[in-house]
């Protein structure tokens, strides 16, 4: 063989190698080519391709992998069970710039599937690679080494402290600053990684002065950043109420309401979660929100979305609600209260929603007379009670619609809303009705004739009560504020008794 067919028969090699890991690289980035290309074991043919002598090949097959392992959990494991992850791991910082976004690619997408994938790719020395690239003046390589951090940081608290150790928070942070647009996004939400997991990591990403330049960010045109900044806030203000403090003192409120009309479904999905994390902390941050407009804006986001998008609305009336009667009073006038009846009354809402609604409005009806009746005149007690005994009902909305009943039953005193109830309730919610009738009777004459025209009188009478019970006790005080004729005339089976006296009655003795 001469020289040049060598040289031939070498760049036919070459073009052949190259050929194939185009060909898999571009089959990789479909999934419905996933089962053909683990059937025919690809990775295996790819992963000598990595230390290929020719720096193109060693990209394009290092790509061709992190495609299959992304789309693949299985193909991920393999890859990890066959020792590649090491080789790319310590190769990395020798590099040019085209590898090291292919080797990050494969890094991540391992990484992505599950925290015992992640701890995998931990366990390769991972982080002071990626620490080296996040030095890289190529913003790609920077935000590829970024997404890295995000798959490793989301899984579970021990894996984002792995990364905070390795010294990452403050590359983060310079990274939310740069100007490419790719670059904020990827860093906020690595950041929002790390917060979600305990108040002690949230709080290391929060003294770097994350907060207020997040707070900076809240009006920035670009949706998937906003939706990242949102998210991250939540994060942080969740744990505990001196970081929600923080968030409120960045001059977040009342700006990030604006965002509750935002096109992009997600961004006002994040901006209600926001409010709700904020919210549920202590009255005085609930108040503090409230008098930055939220409640207007809270009203018309459950009024203008549908579905999973209204929860956090949802939540958040319930979170301000429950701190102090002024903040239930102050959703009664905005306007809160027909909107939740809405929402739990909808057959066609999802049910985890239509339970947070019902939890909503036994917050706002548990605090009063007045608040009870707010509720009350929306016919939500027959409702709530429908849905605590139905067969259908999952445990949490009947817990819920349960409580809901309790708490606004305890405070009621309007009877027209208390009436039906006393047909249908069960025993445990039927002594709160009866409560509720021997509070006002004894001073309402008024209401004590209704209580007779209506027949409620009679209904009480029919109920079947343990003797001796807390129940019979409470009837028997209602039945006290009646003449004794009028209760033995409403009494079961006092109509047989006069028919029987009426067949007995002889007229001529």
């Amino acid at each position: 063989m001469t020289q040049r067919q060598l040289l031939q028969v070498l760049e036919e090699y070459l073009k052949g190698r190259m050929h194939f890991v185009q060909t898999m690289s571009e089959l990789a980035s479909r999934p419905q080519n996933m089962k053909m290309l683990k059937n025919a074991n690809v990775t295996a043919l790819l992963q000598p391709l990595m230390l290929d002598a020719d720096p193109s090949v060693q990209h394009i097959a290092t790509q061709a992998l992190g495609r299959l392992v992304g789309h693949s959990e299985d193909m991920a494991k393999e890859l990890v069970q066959g020792k590649v992850l090491p080789q790319i791991v310590h190769s990395l910082p020798r590099q040019n710039n085209y590898y090291k976004k292919a080797a990050t690619l494969v890094l991540r997408s391992v990484a992505k599937h599950s925290a015992t994938l992640a701890k995998a790719v931990l366990d390769c020395g991972t982080l002071d690679s990626i620490m080296i690239c996040l030095d890289e003046f190529d913003p790609g390589v920077k935000e590829s080494a970024i997404w890295v951090l995000c798959h490793v940081a989301r899984h579970n608290e021990d894996l984002a402290q792995a990364v905070v150790d390795a010294g990452a928070v403050p590359f983060l942070v310079l990274s939310m600053q740069e100007p490419e647009i790719v670059l904020k996004r990827v860093a906020v939400s690595a950041l929002s990684d790390i917060s979600k997991h305990s108040m002690e990591l949230a709080h290391i990403v929060a003294e770097t002065g994350t907060i207020a330049i997040l707070a900076r960010m809240i009006l920035n045109p670009d949706t998937k950043l906003k939706r990242q900044v949102f998210s991250a806030l939540s994060q942080i203000g969740k744990h505990s109420v001196d970081l929600a403090e923080l968030v409120v003192e960045a001059e977040v409120f009342p700006t990030a309401f604006i965002c509750l009309q935002d096109p992009d479904e997600v961004v006002r999905k994040n901006v209600a979660i926001l409010v709700c994390e904020i919210a549920k902390h202590t009255s005085e941050l609930s108040q503090l929100i409230v008098n930055a407009g939220a409640l207007p804006a809270l009203v018309d986001f459950i009024g203008e979305n549908e579905g999973s998008a209204r929860l956090p609305a949802v939540m958040a009336l319930g979170y301000v609600a429950a701190h102090a009667e002024t903040l239930a009073t102050a959703i009664i006038v905005s306007l809160g209260t027909p909107l939740l009846t809405q929402v739990l009354f909808n057959e066609d809402e999802e049910t985890y929603v239509r339970a947070a609604a019902a939890w909503s409005l036994g917050q706002i009806g548990g605090h009063s007379s007045e608040h009870a009746y707010a509720v009350a005149r929306e016919n939500v007690l027959t409702k709530l009670l429908q849905i605590y005994t139905s067969p259908y009902s999952s445990d949490d909305f009947q817990n819920k619609a349960k409580h809901a009943l309790k708490n606004i039953l305890q405070k009621c005193v309007h009877l027209p809303a208390l009436e039906p109830l006393l047909r249908d309730s069960p025993h445990n919610i039927l002594k709160h009705v009866i409560i509720q009738y021997s509070k006002v009777l004894p001073h309402d004459s008024t209401a004590r004739c209704t209580f007779v025209k209506s027949g409620a009188l009679q209904k009480m009478q029919e109920i079947t009560v343990a003797p001796g019970s807390e129940l019979l006790e409470h009837i028997n005080m209602i039945k006290s504020c009646f003449p004794e004729e009028v209760v033995r005339f409403y009494s079961p089976g006092y109509s047989e008794v006069l028919l029987e006296r009426m067949e007995k009655f002889n007229p001529m003795l």
